[in-house]
């Protein structure tokens, strides 16, 4: 199984995905996401977890 680490753009905001080749599919940062959506500033300060 191959792994693929990538950084997706939306809206200006970055959002960490990782790729499973296995099923097919992305799995994206929770904590990226959310920090879009609430447009929150504290979130993007958290960094690697």
């Amino acid at each position: 199984m191959q792994e693929e680490y990538a950084i997706k753009l939306f809206n200006e905001y970055k959002i960490r995905t990782k790729w499973d080749s296995e099923i097919e599919d992305y799995y994206y940062s929770i904590i990226d996401v959310v920090a879009v959506l609430s447009e929150s500033k504290i979130l993007e300060n958290i960094g690697v977890y």
